[in-house]
């Protein structure tokens, strides 16, 4: 028997050195290569002094594997999970589990990085083809990229892509009034810094407006699906560029943006099999038509010819992009939200025309059954043309269910993927206080569609690929075969980036796929969602204790939204001080192409700093520019360590002379690993 103390077999750090990979003899080699003898030496060598920590942060201990998830299998549980019919941009749904197990489960589809390499990728590339296709056949629009971040972000592209393609001299952008609050919300911040005017009103008086943009939602946040043609048609007369933030569910069965004339469709892909999660992450669509392609935000991915004249995809058009074009670029987006795109897309493929809109059928019908059950109740119902949203005047609530409070005598209530017929009778018995006969309300509902001259008679997703892979060892195989034209973890380590799910390990993934967690609603009442609160609050302390910092916000949605949420707080802060004039950014040469873009969005102006030939910055250039702008000087924007990957001595520095000039620093946290 072993000789060892009980506290060296309790590994408490098993997970540690099973999840980073290396044994000592693999240490021992590395730190040769670098020529250090120890951990501490290399540390020593890498880190400047200056900035090392002198104590441990204070953190808590750390647990084993299977102690962490138990935790956390706890903290779940405080959530209380009733059936959210809120609607508002996101439902509850069903993942097919043949991708939940063979996709979102997967690390051979959640481990890749950004297909930069073409060559490596072409399995990705393929399902977010398919994705792009499912978005150009619902929508009707001729081009659409690979995804965004989230429909609110979404609608705030279409806005600043509005600009770039109206030939209006008009300043103006209007807003549905009956878009999502949260998609009006984001496009307020956004057209604030951009100083654009916003008008909002309701969609019928749009043309009466002299604007060079405009934002329409069908279905809209009432519920009322809005043939929205003729107002598009008055809108172009001037030189409009219409978007309308849609519905793909309810797309599979009403006229699309594209037969209405709309230049531009969005919204968000939640609803195609992706959990709500509290409110994401989820893949927004955006599409548009071929004359528009240089002009849209985001990675579109194209099919081209590989050297040996094969057919081959790759992304498309990069020069839009902030990578190349930094702060001319259309956005500062990245790589958006390809995971839940690509699950999208696949619950497209699975399902194909046929279940879709038996899938979107269903949710209609039921509707139209609980329509039709309160109306014979005397229960006023106020949307009028519905596909799956009902407005209803009542104070009732309905046990186990989350109803939307639209006022205090207006509930609205949003059915999905999984409502059934029992939840539609307990609905109508909790409202009106009578059973439900739901056999003859379906008879009612039938004979009584609203949508009628509203429906589309084109045909949907007649790709092949949305017809060949219905059973699940089809889409097993089909998902195993696009996988193996990629690298991932499963085949090799990545040597690329540091902001990616690439170091993801299975227990950090496992509770994604929690109910708990999973179907819980972002606008359900706090009190049901405490284990959410519970576990953002640690995060957020923890978070704090290795930034340093006294508060930290978790909205940001990618490091692309991070930076543009830092740099509008920046500004508030001086607009708040007297000092609103502030609009220089000084931004390094070798700063990621993000930093520029978002600058610019910002309504700052881009100065750039110099830097040497490792990639650190030049603090005798940085110092002459600072003082130059320093009546103007807003900020600087620094990577830490740098994209180089190199601690630089003089960051300290750095930091004084902004803060000395008037600044302040945002530091990129895309390596904040190299930070703790």
């Amino acid at each position: 028997m072993t000789a060892l103390p009980l506290s060296a077999l309790e590994q408490h750090d098993e997970f540690l050195a099973r999840h980073i990979g290396h044994d000592g003899y693999d240490m021992a080699a590395m730190l040769a290569t670098v020529g250090a003898a120890s951990l501490d030496e290399l540390i020593a060598q890498t880190v400047p002094a200056a900035i090392r920590l002198q104590k441990p942060l204070p953190l808590p201990g750390p647990r084993r594997e299977h102690e962490a998830l138990a935790q956390l299998k706890t903290i779940a549980a405080k959530n209380v999970l009733k059936k959210s019919l809120i609607g508002m941009g996101y439902y509850d749904t069903l993942l097919p589990k043949v991708i939940l197990r063979n996709v979102l489960e997967n690390p051979g589809w959640y481990t890749a990085y950004t297909p930069y390499q073409a060559e490596i990728a072409q399995g990705r590339l393929e399902a977010l083809l398919n994705y792009q296709q499912m978005v150009i056949d619902l929508t009707g629009m001729e081009l659409a990229n690979a995804s965004l971040l989230d429909e609110a972000t979404a609608a705030a592209e279409a806005m600043t892509m509005a600009r770039r393609a109206s030939k209006s001299k008009s300043n103006a952008f209007f807003v549905d009034a009956a878009c999502f609050p949260q998609t009006l919300d984001v496009v307020k911040t956004r057209a604030g810094w951009f100083g654009y005017e916003l008008i909002v009103g309701p969609a019928a008086d749009a043309s009466k407006q002299e604007v060079f943009g405009a934002l329409l939602q069908t279905p809209n946040a009432n519920g009322e699906c809005v043939d929205l043609t003729d107002i598009v048609a008055q809108l172009k007369v001037s030189g409009c560029i219409t978007a309308v933030a849609t519905d793909l569910m309810a797309l599979v069965l009403l006229k699309s943006p594209g037969a209405m004339g709309a230049d531009i469709a969005l919204g968000s892909s939640q609803r195609f099999g992706v959990p709500m999660g509290f409110g994401g992450p989820h893949a927004a669509f955006f599409a548009t038509k071929d004359e528009h392609k240089r002009a849209v935000a985001g990675r579109i991915i194209g099919v081209s010819i590989d050297a040996r004249g094969k057919r081959a995809l790759r992304m498309a058009l990069q020069t839009r992009e902030q990578h190349i074009r930094r702060e001319k670029a259309n956005s500062n987006i990245c790589t958006s939200q390809v995971l839940l795109a690509n699950i999208a897309g696949m619950y497209a493929v699975y399902h194909g025309p046929q279940g879709l809109k038996t899938i979107a059928g269903r949710i209609h019908r039921l509707t139209g059954i609980l329509a039709a059950g309160l109306k014979a109740a005397g229960v006023k119902v106020l949307t009028q043309r519905w596909f799956d949203t009902l407005q209803v005047e009542t104070t009732a609530e309905v046990p186990g269910y989350n109803l939307r409070h639209v006022s205090d005598t207006v509930r609205g209530i949003s059915l999905d993927e999984k409502t059934t017929r029992e939840d539609v009778a307990a609905i109508l018995r909790a409202i009106t206080s009578k059973p439900a006969d739901i056999d003859k309300l379906d008879a009612k509902a039938a004979a009584d569609d609203p949508l009628a001259g509203q429906l589309r008679t084109d045909a949907i997703l007649s790709h092949p690929v949305f017809s060949a892979h219905h059973t699940e060892h089809e889409m097993l195989r089909y998902l195993k075969r696009l996988q193996n034209k990629d690298l991932a973890l499963d085949h090799s380590m990545i040597s690329l980036g540091s902001c990616t799910m690439k170091l993801n390990a299975t227990s950090e993934m496992i509770p994604v796929t929690w109910p708990e967690f999973g179907d819980m609603h972002p606008f359900a009442p706090p009190e049901q969602a405490a284990g959410y609160a519970e576990m953002i609050g640690s995060l957020s302390d923890w978070l704090k204790a290795v930034t340093g910092f006294d508060a930290i916000c978790m909205q940001p949605n990618s490091g692309a939204q991070g930076e543009y949420a830092g740099l509008v707080s920046i500004r508030r802060y001086q607009a708040a001080q007297g000092e609103a004039h502030r609009n220089v950014c000084l931004i390094p040469k070798s700063a990621h192409g993000t930093n520029p873009a978002t600058a610019q969005m910002c309504g700052l102006q881009v100065v750039v700093v110099d830097c040497d030939d490792s990639g650190n910055v030049d603090v005798a250039d940085l110092e002459a520019k600072a003082e130059q702008h320093a009546a103007a000087l807003s900020c600087l924007m620094i990577t830490y360590p740098s994209t180089h990957g190199v601690f630089e001595e003089a960051v300290k520095e750095i930091c004084a002379i902004v803060h000395r000039h008037g600044g302040q620093v945002y530091m990129d946290g895309a390596n904040l690993n190299a930070q703790v």
